[in-house]
């Protein structure tokens, strides 16, 4: 039974075993399974890609596989917060990937906040902008006012969060905010800008510095996800 589909629970199998007549306790089926020689362990979950989306991640990764760090360090990453109405209270972050906005707002996102930010951090030097394919990145009036702004966009495959290292820094902030417990929106929206705040220049080099092993990991896994 478990070789037949690993994805059984222990719940799962002790169903099956009492629907045959045979009446036992989790823990029983936890013992028998181990000493059987299995281990229970919770799936990895990643993206589901047919044959497409994998050639094209392949086809991504073997066109950026000669991009040095410093190449990927021209990525703009800027961030804001968007206060969310509804209960209980929350807070949509917004990173510069993906957002729960429509096109219109979105540019304006991009004209308020990116680019100060790229302003400040480049200056007269061209840099390329990273965004997924979010419906209201991928929006043909967005796609104008990048070529408006005269703004150089990073060609992205599609389910592809183990190619993107601002993931892991939203796994940072997650992680710290685990202990602070806010209890208001105010307190939340504090919380998060503190965590991010938080995130050292070390930190995004070293996410940034792994890139080129990202794709390599792509390449070498021809296109199926991989560990990032």
């Amino acid at each position: 039974i478990v070789e037949k589909d690993r994805f059984q629970t222990l719940g799962d199998l002790r169903k099956q075993w009492t629907e045959s007549g045979v009446e036992t306790s989790r823990a029983t089926v936890y013992r028998r399974v181990q000493e059987m020689g299995y281990r229970c362990h919770i799936p990895q979950v990643k993206p589901l890609l047919n044959q497409k989306p994998r050639q094209k991640r392949l086809t991504w990764a073997t066109e950026k596989q000669h991009w040095t760090v410093a190449q990927w360090s021209k990525r703009e990453m800027p961030k804001c917060l968007k206060s969310s109405v509804k209960y209980p209270q929350s807070v949509m972050v917004w990173g510069a990937m993906s957002a729960a906005v429509n096109a219109a707002s979105y540019q304006e996102i991009l004209e308020h906040f990116m680019l100060p930010s790229a302003e400040k951090l480049y200056g007269d030097e061209d840099f390329i902008f990273q965004h997924d394919l979010a419906p209201a990145h991928n929006a043909k009036t967005t796609g104008k006012w990048f070529t408006d702004h005269g703004i150089t966009l990073l060609n992205w495959p599609a389910n592809s969060p183990d190619l993107n290292p601002i993931e892991n820094l939203w796994d940072i902030v997650k992680r710290k905010l685990r202990d602070a417990r806010p209890n208001t929106l105010d307190e939340l929206k504090a919380a998060i800008e503190a965590s991010w705040a938080s995130i050292t220049p070390q930190q995004c080099h070293r996410l940034i510095a792994s890139m080129p092993r990202r794709i390599e990991a792509v390449i070498s896994a021809k296109g199926f996800p991989t560990k990032y």
